[in-house]
């Protein structure tokens, strides 16, 4: 059986391990809306219920240039942790930087796809699926492609960490964004 620890340093710890782990999950959204505009990923296109497949608010240019930013931060983690000796933290690569940012858009376009689906207008709130999209394609992706990395990184304890600072930062981020002029709702 195994014991969680109540050591106050542990979960501080957990809790940074954890932030270290979504950093190139987190970026993309933000980036892509400031990436975002142009051509839209669905082309305008309608499903079979007649609702846009995804809407306007998801571009070719928002997704690449989100993923992208991902990345960038990612291989920046990884730069660091040898640059500075934080081996402690949990193991970036190239391969799980990419799937984490990748899966964060592929999982906000899922979420897109389910929202016209029950007819949610863009930018209307959906509650817990706005916060959590993310972490579910990311880990969606990263089990699919790489599950071992998963398996090796994610503890309970951090998991526990991405569950409560994800809606967190998602609103704090998204206030911002709203007040910067780059997102058209503050959630």
């Amino acid at each position: 059986m195994t014991v969680i620890s109540t050591d106050i340093g542990y979960w501080i710890f957990a809790g940074l391990a954890a932030l270290w782990i979504m950093i190139p999950a987190y970026v993309p959204n933000s980036a892509a809306a400031l990436f975002g505009g142009g051509t839209p990923i669905d082309l305008g296109r309608t499903f079979s219920d007649g609702r846009r497949i995804f809407g306007d608010g998801k571009t070719y240019r928002g997704f690449f240039g989100g993923v992208l930013s991902g990345v960038l931060v990612g291989l920046i983690e990884i730069w660091a942790a040898t640059a500075f000796g934080l081996g402690a933290l949990p193991h970036q690569t190239f391969l799980s930087v990419t799937l984490l940012a990748t899966g964060a858009l592929l999982g906000d376009l899922a979420k897109s796809f389910l929202k016209r689906r029950l007819g949610k207008d863009r930018g209307e709130s959906w509650f817990l699926a706005d916060q959590y999209d993310l972490v579910a394609g990311s880990f969606l992706l990263i089990l699919i492609i790489s599950p071992q990395w998963l398996f090796g990184n994610i503890t309970l304890p951090i998991a526990v960490w991405i569950v409560v600072m994800t809606p967190l930062l998602h609103r704090v981020v998204n206030i911002i964004g709203y007040y910067i002029g780059v997102k058209e709702v503050p959630w």
